[in-house]
């Protein structure tokens, strides 16, 4: 299709120590997701989709309506910027998934967030 929409996602994640309680198996992460819109149109974020993996293999899904608590519009050549978090029982994991996003005709398309690491900084020498 030669206007398909196209959109470059990039994850930069944190430990947030201060929120953390490693004796009772309490990891808090910080992250902030990057979303450009490189197409030719504006595209519309609808809904998310995340699977959390922690190190003993244990996943949660989580799904919902737009990124926190909203449905942005990202104009052509713009990026949307958002922070948000997860708390996880161990000290290393990861996150992936999609958005359901729409075109300016309506049509609807995923764009996927690739797999992205959650640790304290310690384990990652």
């Amino acid at each position: 299709m030669l206007n398909e929409p196209r959109v470059y996602i990039q994850v930069q994640s944190t430990y947030v120590e201060s929120q953390s309680e490693p004796e009772r198996q309490r990891f808090v992460f910080a992250y902030t997701i990057s979303i450009r819109n490189l197409g030719h149109s504006p595209v519309q974020l609808i809904s998310r989709y995340w699977r959390i993996t922690n190190s003993n293999g244990h996943q949660t899904e989580v799904q919902g309506e737009g990124v926190v608590g909203k449905q942005p519009v990202i104009p052509p050549g713009t990026e949307y910027r958002y922070n948000s978090g997860t708390v996880l029982e161990t000290p290393l994991g990861t996150m992936e998934g999609h958005y359901e996003m729409i075109d300016h005709s309506g049509h609807s398309f995923r764009a996927i967030i690739p797999v992205f690491r959650l640790a304290i900084p310690t384990l990652i020498n």
